[in-house]
């Protein structure tokens, strides 16, 4: 991460780091992990790669989706 993330030349670096966040908590809660845990598996993955391109949109989806996403990514690996 380069710090920031833009979309159409607006910050919405808060709206990226906050989803991450709710991405993380389900996962901890889903999993039983930690927080710091989840948080560095879904770092760790490709739906996190695909997050951090903010041209795609996908900042604009739902926490659950995205960590179905993590999910579906886990399971065709």
């Amino acid at each position: 991460m380069n710090g920031k993330y833009f979309f159409k030349d607006e910050d919405i670096t808060t709206d990226v780091l906050f989803k991450i966040e709710q991405i993380s908590n389900i996962l901890a809660e889903k999993e039983q992990l930690s927080f710091d845990d989840a948080y560095e598996a879904f770092t760790s993955s490709g739906t996190y790669d695909i997050l951090k391109r903010t041209g795609n949109l996908y900042w604009a989806e739902s926490a659950e989706f995205l960590a179905d996403e993590y999910y579906r990514e886990k399971s065709h690996p």
